[in-house]
């Protein structure tokens, strides 16, 4: 294998342009197919023309946040700590940092189905159910919960994968993962009429298949990691780095549980057609936001091996270069659906109350994802670097925002201010995240002024 052919080549030598495209396009496209997933499920349980089953796979979103989160505690966790000792050419740490992110989403996984199924009815009644959507929300929670060490290990095993620079064969596991879905959606929910429970077991069948195609590939493809549990060595070092910055991204995922079943609780008050409005609108802003997504976490592991490495130039230019790109992605998605928001949203629903109140929730929406994919830059680049710190208040602060901004604006706005509550909060997170930016970029300049003082200083001399 010569150099160019190394996974670490576009780590170190490619150019930054060239780089970001090499791990961010398939990153994009892969999770846009995830996006095209979601849609589907909607698309094909708005077939059977019945409100509460679209309401109750609505209420039921959170719970695949959850299994999602817990799978990015060992995925993004695990993945930068991963991309880091690549970084700094700890090839045996890596390998058994690898095995740790894997055997654990496993387990967690079992844990899941073992202490979520004990308490099944309170988690669908704080789900937002009432007694229309119980039955349906309880069924297609079960179902995806039973799937959840397969849902868990995806997140954690495509993470692992793109850490080494892998970013084709990352993709290649979400379009598996996807295609599968998308065949057995309309075999499980239309033709044998599983409705919820065909739409939870797709996305469950269609995450272990994916599962065995990553195996597959660190087993037999992988340059530097392996599943072999002779490279594995329980350290603290492996625990804690994994866990300070995974938890950064599941209390992420947590507030954003605490911001749907919000909105569930308010839009539960003004009927099934708001519920249902809401769940449209989410699914189709999903879009720009995974591309954005797919833009930021994709350059994750060239941030993380360019800082291990203490090349700051080359972390600070893919961090401005990817702005760059998620400014384009979001403004142009956004404009072309605001001004077809009407027609997308007759794709999905005839019910004329759904497509009023989805208008206006689509245009908010869309406002909002205008800030959300820097929200997310700032938070890769504070994980990237190990500030778990700056990750973690990036990760609390829109969902803390959330709570009061969403009661005062319903409070002062009603249901227009349930509406516009996710743009306000969005826009507050982006500026935090400025500002911490800002003082880590100062950081950096510090320490680069110092590192650079003994050859200013020998070069006096001399």
């Amino acid at each position: 294998m010569n150099e160019e052919q190394s996974n670490l080549y576009i780590f170190e030598r490619t150019p930054v342009s060239k780089a970001i495209l090499q791990l961010s396009v398939p990153m994009m496209l892969g999770m846009s197919v995830g996006v095209i997933q979601n849609i589907m499920n909607a698309f094909f349980i708005g077939r059977l023309h019945n409100t509460a089953m679209l309401s109750a796979v609505t209420l039921g979103l959170p719970v695949f946040t959850i299994l999602m989160a817990l799978g990015n505690i060992y995925g993004v966790g695990g993945g930068t700590y991963i991309s880091r000792l690549l970084g700094e050419k700890r090839m045996d740490e890596a390998k058994s940092a690898a095995v740790f992110a894997i055997g654990g989403s496993f387990a967690t996984g079992l844990l899941c189905i073992l202490l979520s199924l004990l308490f099944v009815d309170p988690i669908v009644h704080l789900l937002g159910a009432d007694a229309a959507t119980f039955d349906l929300a309880k069924r297609y929670t079960v179902a995806l919960l039973i799937g959840s060490p397969f849902i868990i290990a995806n997140f954690a095993f495509e993470q692992v994968v793109r850490a080494e620079g892998a970013a084709k064969a990352s993709m290649s596991g979400m379009f598996i993962c996807t295609l599968v879905n998308l065949a057995l959606d309309p075999l499980l929910i239309l033709y044998l009429d599983w409705n919820v429970i065909g739409a939870a077991v797709s996305m469950a069948l269609a995450n272990g298949i994916s599962v065995l195609y990553y195996a597959w590939y660190l087993q037999r493809k992988s340059q530097y990691l392996s599943l072999s549990l002779r490279s594995f060595k329980l350290t603290m070092d492996t625990v804690s780095n994994t866990f300070k910055i995974g938890i950064s991204e599941f209390l992420l995922s947590m507030f954003l549980i605490v911001t749907t079943l919000l909105l569930n609780h308010y839009s539960v008050l003004y009927g099934d057609g708001v519920v249902a409005g809401f769940g449209i609108a989410l699914r189709i802003v999903q879009l720009p936001e995974f591309l954005c997504m797919g833009l930021f976490m994709g350059i994750v592991p060239l941030l993380a091996y360019s800082y291990a490495a203490n090349n700051m130039a080359r972390f600070k230019r893919a961090a401005v270069m990817t702005g760059l790109w998620i400014g384009i992605v979001t403004v142009l998605f956004s404009g072309i659906v605001f001004f077809l928001r009407t027609h997308v949203l007759q794709m999905f629903s005839a019910d004329g109350v759904v497509i009023e109140i989805g208008t206006s929730i689509l245009t908010a929406m869309l406002i909002s994802s205008l800030f959300t994919g820097f929200t997310g830059l700032f938070t890769s680049l504070f994980q990237a670097a190990g500030q778990a710190r700056q990750a973690v208040v990036m990760s609390v602060t829109q969902g803390l925002l959330f709570i009061p901004v969403i009661y005062l604006m319903h409070e002062i706005f009603g249901l227009h201010g349930i509406v516009w509550s996710l743009a306000v909060t969005e826009i507050l997170t982006c500026l935090t995240g400025v500002v911490m930016f800002l003082l880590l970029n100062r950081k950096i300049n510090e320490n680069r002024g110092k590192d650079s003082q003994p050859h200013k200083e020998a070069a006096e001399q001399l």
